[in-house]
């Protein structure tokens, strides 16, 4: 660890950062860069040793386990021995002399996800934590968006932590089955398609971390213990959870909004517009931070918990909202229905018979991303969209599976389009948890992978992410269905904004999809619609 503090004699109340990042870095930089900089640095993101120390806090920026400057073994991602080490660590911390007992925890990403793993072991001088850009569900979020494997983290784990030895234990499966497996893997065509990912999987120790993720297709007790969200009942403290609208990755919103839902104890949350931020962060997070602990750690009443407990930013209008439950209670749920020549109305289609093709060739063979698009007329009024939103798929495909991406856009009169939010669903992985779903939220298990019968028609249930924005008078709400992404050169794709970043493992075939639309196979969006004040 390194320890940064105040002037004077103390005690005073601290301020715990834990990531495999490097501990080193975090305050040897103190003019911060924009995400186009040549020398922006993802993992700078601790907070300012300098601007809490003058605030009275002492920092700690430790080192995880196994990486960088720490002994012993990185098990990948939130293992539970990370949350363990945690509550070593402020308990070590709340009996030195220059501790007042008061400890809390800064950082975002992977500082902020570890906040909750620690908070869950409950160590007695941790009063409240502030877990921004905080990852709920390692699968669902962070590696497999709707069952399809998401490739960030085979960036992150090589440039950054590669990890120890893998984490396909014996008690999980003998030597045997892990080579079987492992050829299972290196003979799927889809995974040979990306030379890189097929050559760690024949090579573990290049980045066993990101072969655990490999090796682990279906959700499960490796992904459950690496989610914060099964351990919601044993997290008790105050929290302030944050993020942006897509966030980094794709990874980072949703988490969000399940730790409001799921963890019982005083809250706030706040969500930005959709931009990936500068590092070092900026003065803005410490002086947030300052704020939430004063509170909490100091006593001092600095008005944090008098404001409603949701603040959102609403793109369109670009103006920030305080509202106090999540959906909104006045939400006026609209179902819009894919119609033929690219429509989306209100009215469903009376035709017996409607229909929509893309053929959409592989990677291999082309960069031209296929889609259909379905859009309203010009909107007759200004139309505010905030919350979750689903879309209800009727399409056969001609292969055993493919990758449903869908994205939602805000397409002004000039015919100029802002992406706003996306959402994924892997074919094969179409099995709907009804307990668990909500219309506008539905839950996919991903326990199992279900191949598709060429030719049959299939109902889809897909989550798109939540999202707030204006669409002005004039402009038109259009949904795009696509089957592929990819990583530009050196990133993103060409016309994905950074904050649309990650890239996915897509179809090594070329695969026709073919949309219904009729009076028996009802494709339709439900959208939240919030109405305009009176």
């Amino acid at each position: 660890v390194d320890i940064y503090r105040p002037e004077g004699p103390g005690p005073f109340p601290v301020l715990v950062a834990i990531s495999p990042y490097g501990k080193g870095k975090q305050s040897i930089q103190t003019l911060p860069q924009p995400p186009g900089s040549p020398i922006w640095d993802g993992g700078v993101e601790a907070g300012d040793p300098r601007f809490l120390t003058a605030n009275g806090y002492v920092h700690v920026i430790a080192d995880c386990r196994g990486v960088n400057k720490s002994e012993g073994e990185y098990r990948g991602w939130m293992s539970k021995q990370e949350g363990e080490d945690g509550y070593d660590l402020i308990e070590w911390i709340a009996a030195q002399p220059w501790c007042d007992g008061n400890v809390g925890m800064v950082g975002i990403s992977y500082f902020g996800t570890i906040q909750l793993h620690v908070a869950a072991e409950k160590p007695p001088a941790l009063k409240a934590i502030m877990p921004w850009n905080a990852v709920a569900d390692f699968y669902r979020e962070a590696t497999h968006h709707g069952g399809t494997i998401q490739t960030f983290f085979f960036d992150l784990y090589t440039r950054s932590t590669n990890g120890n030895p893998v984490s396909v234990t014996p008690e999980e499966c003998t030597p045997e089955e892990l080579v079987r497996r492992m050829e299972e893997l290196k003979a799927d065509p889809d995974l040979r398609m990306y030379t890189h990912l097929w050559h760690l999987i024949d090579n573990p120790n290049v980045n066993p971390s990101f072969f655990d993720v490999l090796m682990h297709p279906l959700d499960g007790p490796f992904y459950w213990e690496r989610s914060a969200y099964t351990r919601y009942d044993d997290i008790t403290i105050p929290f302030y959870t944050r993020s942006a609208w897509w966030a980094y990755a794709h990874m980072h919103l949703t988490g969000t909004f399940r730790h409001l839902e799921g963890i019982k104890a005083p809250a706030k949350l706040e969500i930005d517009r959709p931009v990936d931020e500068e590092r070092p962060l900026a003065r803005s997070y410490d002086e947030e931070a300052v704020r939430w602990y004063d509170y909490w750690l100091k006593g001092k009443d600095t008005g944090v918990m008098d404001e409603p407990p949701l603040r959102l930013f609403v793109m369109g209008s670009n103006t920030w909202r305080r509202e106090h439950e999540w959906p909104l209670a006045r939400t006026e749920w609209k179902t819009l229905h894919l119609r033929p020549w690219g429509g989306l109305t209100e009215e469903s289609e009376p035709l017996e018979e409607s229909s929509d093709e893309f053929l959409q060739q592989p990677l291999s063979q082309t960069l031209k991303i296929e889609s259909l698009d379905y859009a309203t007329l010009p909107l007759p009024q200004d139309t505010e969209v905030i919350g979750p939103i689903s879309l209800r798929l009727f399409a056969a495909i001609d292969t055993d599976d493919t990758n449903w991406i869908v994205a939602l856009e805000d397409v002004d009169p000039a015919g100029n389009a802002r992406e706003i939010t996306r959402g994924y669903l892997k074919a094969s992985h179409r099995e709907v948890d009804r307990e668990r779903s909500k219309p506008w939220e539905p839950y996919h298990p991903h326990l199992r992978a279900e191949p598709v019968t060429p030719g049959e028609i299939v109902e889809y249930e897909i989550a798109i992410s939540p999202t707030a924005n204006l669409f002005r008078r004039g402009n038109r709400i259009r949904l795009r269905v696509m089957s592929m992404d990819y990583r530009g050169n050196p990133r993103p794709a060409p016309g994905v904004s950074v904050v649309h970043y990650p890239w996915h493992v897509c179809s090594s075939s070329t695969v026709r999809h073919t949309v219904f639309h009729d009076a028996k196979r009802p494709s339709s969006l439900l959208l939240p619609i919030i109405p305009a004040a009176t």
